[in-house]
């Protein structure tokens, strides 16, 4: 029999508000965290609107010397990693280090990075560059640095499937629990890619929004006048516990993960593909053992581009009728996407709606587009609501879908649900 998993601990560090308190506050009054960039001169870009996070101050969380060493990335992901441990009043009397686990999410680390140090090799040669660059932005760094502050001793594992590197992450760190091989893991992801060639690459690629006059109001997930997604930067990190272990510490909960799947399309690298998405849906279901017709909110992927379409008809596939009787919204409208980090905000924003009893809304939408009709998208003001389970869905390039089912937490509940 499978072990149950809590959540017990919320860090978090978006555009729209740093700290769980903060982010919240923001979600249920539907704040942006979209601005004009103010990192670096973008007279020459096509897009020049990102949700850059500007309440984050590294040196409250760590020193000096260490922040100036550490990628942006890094930094983001060991605050968040703080945020959540502190949350979730875990000490050295509660670990057994060897039965502590960590699993993150990337895609990119230390963009910033690679792009000053080939700037310093071009200008001033070999001896100049930094004897810190290659380690700084190594993939698994942040889950090391991580590892090393806590005395992690258990598995550690770092996943990078595109967008849905986080959920994935947050997945495979409940299964490490739910099958025995850990009881505590910390789990989620970071990324931190607005800087001048991420941002110039995807101008290339056409992909971004182009709404530079009304930054706020720029990012329109199934919206008739969405135009492309908008960069952003951030982190999630969740604190997943045996249920047994976090109710004998007398642990505050969250919510509970009840299922988790991941599939791959395997048509293409850039679009996702509804019958791969609803698969993942489906098998995400069974896994929890719930019904289509027992989620109360649905927290999607939607990042403001015709792809959004795509996902409505996995969600017409997968839920039929309840379609259009179901809860959907994107917490993207008011973060843009920040890629790898993405999927964990989105898992903190789903924990914190489980507890609050509030479904956060999907703002700027006026008129839904094409392909997105008929569907409740939650719009503009959130919704007080009990949320007895919700599905989050996420997917990346290369044509990964993932999703987890997460639930309100009662601990007479039985295994099988």
């Amino acid at each position: 029999m499978s072990r149950r998993v809590v959540v017990t601990g919320i860090g978090v560090i978006a555009p729209n508000g740093t700290g769980k308190e903060r982010f919240l506050e923001a979600m249920v009054n539907g704040r942006s965290g979209i601005k004009k960039i103010t990192r670096f001169d973008t007279t020459a870009y096509p897009s020049r609107i990102a949700g850059e996070v500007d309440d984050f101050e590294p040196t409250d969380y760590m020193d000096k010397k260490d922040a100036r060493r550490r990628s942006r990335c890094t930094q983001l992901a060991l605050s968040t990693a703080r945020m959540a441990m502190d949350d979730s009043g875990l000490n050295s009397a509660h670990i057994e280090k060897e039965r502590m686990g960590i699993v993150l999410g990337f895609g990119t680390n230390g963009m910033e990075i690679i792009e000053s140090q080939h700037q310093v090799f071009q200008n001033h040669g070999l001896k100049k560059v930094s004897p810190f660059g290659m380690i700084s932005v190594l993939l698994n760094t942040p889950t090391g640095e991580i590892a090393i502050e806590f005395g992690i001793s258990g598995p550690s594992n770092t996943l990078s499937t595109g967008c849905s590197s986080a959920v994935n992450a947050v997945g495979n760190a409940f299964n490490l629990i739910r099958w025995g091989a850990a009881d505590i893991v910390i789990t989620g992801g970071a990324e931190a890619p607005i800087t001048p060639l991420t941002l110039a690459g995807f101008c290339a690629a056409r992909s971004l929004s182009c709404q530079n006059d009304n930054p706020k109001e720029a990012s329109r997930p199934f919206d008739v006048n969405r135009d492309g997604l908008i960069m952003g930067e951030g982190a999630g990190i969740v604190i997943l516990e045996e249920m047994e272990h976090a109710i004998e510490r007398k642990a505050d909960i969250y919510a509970e993960l009840l299922g988790y799947s991941s599939t791959t399309n395997a048509t293409s690298l850039m679009m996702p593909d509804s019958s791969g998405t609803s698969r993942a849906l489906k098998l995400a279901m069974k896994d929890a053992k719930v019904s289509p017709e027992s989620i109360d909110y649905y927290s999607a992927h939607a990042v403001s581009t015709p792809a959004d379409a795509i996902e409505i008809e996995a969600i017409k596939q997968t839920f039929g009728e309840y379609a259009c009787q179901m809860p959907v919204s994107s917490i993207k409208s008011m973060i843009g996407q920040p890629f790898c980090a993405a999927g964990a905000i989105q898992t903190t924003s789903c924990a914190l709606a489980v507890k609050h009893a509030v479904i956060p809304p999907t703002i700027n939408h006026c008129e839904p587009g094409p392909g997105c009709e008929g569907i409740d998208f939650v719009p503009n003001v959130a919704r007080k609501q009990v949320i007895n389970k919700a599905i989050l869905n996420s997917y990346g390039y290369g044509g990964n879908n993932a999703c987890l089912v997460m639930g309100s937490f009662c601990s007479s509940q039985t295994a099988s649900r």
